[in-house]
């Protein structure tokens, strides 16, 4: 069985971010998203500490330490691009304006609530932070995780153990394994590695999962 690596996964999720689109790429993981956003789309990249515009990672020696992210990397910013205050960028998050946040997680349920601020470790970040405001405000919500932890335990479950950051926000998942979207009627894998059957992601899954395509 063959896992996507990180890259691969930021690139599976740049396929799905359409021409226009206004996206919030969260800290961590996700913001390796923007280093793979197709050419020919135009789309707005928005950073909660105040950005809006932002362009793939600087080439090495040529960060600008004074932009940088709200996970203090440092980006470019394409002509047209801006930068504000973060109250405005928090109405922007709060208002419904961006089409689609990216976050990592802890966890997520069969019905899409999400966990990815505190796991009860003693290092832990101990505030929600604009996560919350994030997996809330966008009109669609995407998950980009690990399918398990590094000891094996399930990080999609039936229902969250973890403190949530938000109730049935989350509309996709995409993981190393699997691309699995979150409906009324249950969790459903659109696709999943090669050398990986369904079976197999299912037991890997721990919430009940049916695949989108009929005979897998």
């Amino acid at each position: 069985m063959q896992r996507l690596s990180r890259d691969q996964m930021a690139a599976r999720v740049a396929r799905d971010i359409p021409e226009g689109a206004y996206v919030n790429l969260g800290i961590g993981l996700p913001t390796t998203v923007g280093n793979h956003l197709p050419k020919d789309r135009e789309i707005f990249l928005h950073s909660e500490n105040g950005i809006l515009g932002m362009g793939p990672a600087p080439a090495r020696g040529q960060e600008d330490w004074d932009l940088v992210n709200a996970g203090k990397q440092p980006v470019t910013l394409l002509t047209g691009g801006a930068f504000f205050h973060h109250a405005d960028s928090f109405a922007m998050m709060r208002g419904g304006h961006l089409d689609i946040c990216v976050l990592g997680a802890f966890q997520v349920s069969a019905t899409g609530d999400l966990a990815n601020w505190h796991t009860g470790a003693p290092d832990a970040i101990p505030a929600v932070g604009g996560a919350m405001d994030l997996a809330i405000g966008a009109r669609r919500t995407f998950v980009m995780m690990e399918h398990v932890t590094k000891s094996g335990e399930h990080k999609i479950v039936a229902r969250c153990s973890y403190p949530l950051t938000g109730v049935g926000c989350v509309s996709r998942i995409y993981t190393d394994l699997a691309v699995i979207d979150v409906t009324p009627d249950g969790l459903v894998a659109l696709e999943w590695v090669d050398g990986l059957s369904f079976d197999e992601l299912a037991r890997l899954t721990g919430a009940p999962l049916r695949p989108a395509r009929a005979g897998s």
